[in-house]
């Protein structure tokens, strides 16, 4: 009972810090960017895995775990799925709308369930089913403000979908697989990550304008700063998604959309209509259904494992 209790205050406090520091990062790299107008995505994702990976060896030197050996050819998979999140997240946004790249991410929710369902096996019962629709109704709405397509673009966008739905399952099934926890998985994977990212920095931004960036206090402290938040994001990504779902993990995902566009309303000035406040409503009660399932869930195998142990 005790370790039932631990643990879900561990998954509890995985979520709030993936949620804080995922809100976090979206807020300073909006300063990185428009104040201080390094536009280098790219290149700060790379700075970005580099601080995981130094932070990383900062806590194993600190024992708060230890590194693991893993086979570098049984990362690759992982490693080039996120690369490939990256490049064809950044592509999507290139040559789409903003309303269709956020609707394409939308799509993201139910890819990780039909994945997991034809590859391994794993159903929903349907008041999960519903909780999920209601929740991607209701960030659609909240997201769509223009929604222009083209073909290159929707190429971009649902092959961004199918590398970033595979990512996600792959995270979970593979420190299953692997036996590793969450920060022994991302201390491998993250300077893998850094090295096969870093080519196409050369293909994405603007490299001779990167070379030419003046690097002021201000931009060094904002991009250091996005540094470590990341590396808060990716630790916590790890843990969320190893101690409960791909699935549970996007529903983790829009509730970080509604409350950045909060955020950007409150700090930014950003427009706030009816529509991105109806859609917010709408997801947060796809939210809560989707949580009281999950809880009625837990105590059904609760009660069930409970019924098991006696005599």
């Amino acid at each position: 009972m005790r370790s039932s209790h631990a643990d879900r205050r561990r998954t509890t406090a995985a979520i709030l810090l993936n949620i804080g520091s995922s809100v976090g990062i979206v807020m300073v790299n909006k300063l990185v960017f428009e104040v201080h107008a390094f536009n280098f995505a790219t290149f700060v994702t790379v700075i970005h895995f580099c601080c995981t990976w130094i932070g990383l060896v900062v806590c194993a030197r600190l024992g708060a775990f230890e590194p693991k050996p893993v086979a570098w050819r049984r990362m690759l998979g992982l490693c080039a799925s996120f690369c490939g999140f990256v490049v064809l997240t950044n592509l999507s946004l290139q040559y789409n709308s903003v309303g269709f790249y956020q609707m394409a991410k939308v799509l993201t929710t139910p890819a990780v369930a039909l994945i997991q369902f034809l590859f391994y096996g794993k159903t929903f019962a349907r008041p999960t089913i519903i909780s999920l629709a209601v929740i991607c109704l209701g960030v659609g709405i909240a997201n769509v403000t223009d929604v222009q397509m083209n073909f290159v673009g929707t190429v971009y966008a649902l092959a961004g979908v199918v590398v970033t739905s595979l990512y996600q399952v792959w995270i979970g099934s593979e420190q299953k697989a692997l036996q590793l926890l969450p920060p022994q998985l991302l201390y491998r994977q993250a300077p893998m990550s850094a090295l096969m990212l870093l080519p196409c920095v050369f293909l994405l931004d603007d490299v001779p304008a990167l070379m030419r960036y003046e690097l002021t206090f201000g931009a060094l402290c904002s991009i250091l700063l996005s540094g470590v938040l990341a590396f808060l994001v990716n630790w916590s990504i790890f843990a969320v998604i190893g101690r409960t779902s791909a699935i549970t993990y996007n529903v983790v995902g829009h509730a970080k959309l509604c409350l950045i566009i909060v955020g950007g309303f409150i700090l930014f000035s950003y427009p706030l209509d009816w529509r991105n406040l109806g859609g917010i409503f709408i997801a947060l009660v796809g939210i809560y259904l989707y949580s009281k399932v999950k809880l009625a869930e837990s105590a059904a195998a609760k009660s069930s494992a409970s019924s098991a142990s006696k005599p």
